[in-house]
């Protein structure tokens, strides 16, 4: 490794700055894809709130839905809240007591050691500090195009390149493209499965027959921040267990409802885990408090089980009010539904806004589409009616 990266690793991990505090501009000003024009795709993919972020922030305290972050409307559950009550009085000590009795519950619930677990701040900190581990050197990476970007921008943020995969008619990822992409340059592949901002999945059997004979070249990161939430869902944590070069993130923001608390893991090799440990001290960002709700969350399964049926059952309301309503939303398996709309994004967010409804908005191969997260029945009831108002 040259000085000049030396250098920059050793700033970054003894002033603990991780990659989320060095891309906080880059995500508060909305993106345009920009993609590898040797690699020959083309921009599909634009998220926005609306131009001015400034003004989602301003009212959001006033909003009568909150529905534009895919939090969970229901958590954390009440035994977290309790844990975190009580570990209140051990803020005055550093995590690593708590931090090591977390990765032991999580790597006994995963089939793996501890040391294949590495804890953080939200799954976000580790996407950001993962592309950071990988691409100090720069390279390119694959990903779908519509999906999460936060792994992608960052990588991109350091030097690295973007192939941009477009997904499926179905929007499933187009794992055969994926792989033709692998090449010398290539730091590693990211599948985000269920992916977001679409809500669709992957046939898991394809993903890991995909990535046995990727992850011999690559690293395969995959981004599982929402399968808990659908049924009958299956991790690919297995590839993991038997040796390959996989890496699986999950995060505590989604079913646990712990959105700001911040709570994430990595589930991979020993290896991959200290590659991002001797990069930044990712334990440094967490909190006791957080730590101990996430460990009595794990084991509240009546809070996980209520949380996934009501999910469930404000996700098919909407989804067959919007086909009522004319719309055409892309089927889900998550907390969310996106689909097309007919005007501008901006001025369906603002009008949305003015009714007092948060949503996201982007732009997909130059068309305008809404995704709306599940919230309470009664806000996906007030949702509906607000959108019937406001393009009826």
């Amino acid at each position: 490794m040259n000085s000049s990266a030396l250098n920059r690793r050793n700033w970054l991990k003894q002033t603990s700055i991780g990659a989320g505090a060095l891309m906080f501009g880059a995500q508060v000003i909305p993106w345009t894809s920009k993609a590898n024009p040797a690699f020959g795709m083309s921009p599909l993919y634009q998220p926005m709130l609306i131009e001015d972020h400034k003004v989602i922030e301003k009212d959001l305290a006033e909003l009568k839905a909150r529905l534009l972050a895919n939090e969970n409307p229901y958590g954390p559950s009440p035994k977290a809240i309790e844990a975190l009550k009580a570990a209140a009085v051990k803020g005055n000590r550093y995590v690593y007591n708590s931090s090591m009795k977390f990765a032991e519950t999580l790597a006994d619930k995963e089939g793996v050691s501890a040391k294949q677990i590495l804890i953080s701040p939200g799954s976000t900190d580790i996407l950001e500090k993962f592309a950071f581990a990988t691409c100090l050197k720069g390279g390119n990476v694959i990903s779908a195009d519509p999906g999460y970007m936060s792994i992608v921008n960052t990588a991109r943020a350091i030097g690295a390149t973007w192939k941009n995969i477009p997904l499926k008619s179905d929007y499933s990822h187009d794992l055969k493209t994926m792989e033709a992409a692998v090449d010398d340059d290539t730091r590693f592949v990211y599948i985000c499965n269920p992916n977001n901002p679409t809500g669709t999945i992957t046939p898991i059997e394809e993903i890991k027959a995909f990535a046995k004979r990727v992850s011999k070249k690559v690293p395969v990161f995959i981004d599982e921040a929402y399968i808990e939430l659908m049924d009958g869902g299956e991790s690919a944590v297995s590839l993991v267990q038997e040796g390959y070069d996989v890496i699986i993130c999950r995060t505590y923001s989604k079913i646990h409802g712990m959105a700001g608390l911040r709570i994430g893991y990595m589930i991979a090799s020993e290896d991959r885990v200290e590659s991002i440990v001797d990069l930044v001290r990712t334990e440094m960002g967490i909190s006791v408090t957080s730590l101990h709700a996430a460990i009595a969350s794990t084991t509240d399964q009546e809070f996980l089980d209520k949380t996934k049926t009501l999910n469930r059952e404000a996700r098919n309301f909407t989804f067959k009010a919007l086909k009522d309503l004319g719309y055409d939303p892309i089927p889900s398996h998550t907390s969310f539904i996106l689909y097309p709309i007919d005007m501008p994004t901006k001025d369906f967010a603002e009008k949305m806004l003015s009714m007092g409804v948060g949503i996201r908005v982007f732009t997909i191969n130059d068309k305008p589409f809404s995704r709306v997260s599940m919230g309470t029945l009664d806000e996906m009831k007030y949702f509906v009616d607000s959108l019937d108002q406001i393009t009826g």
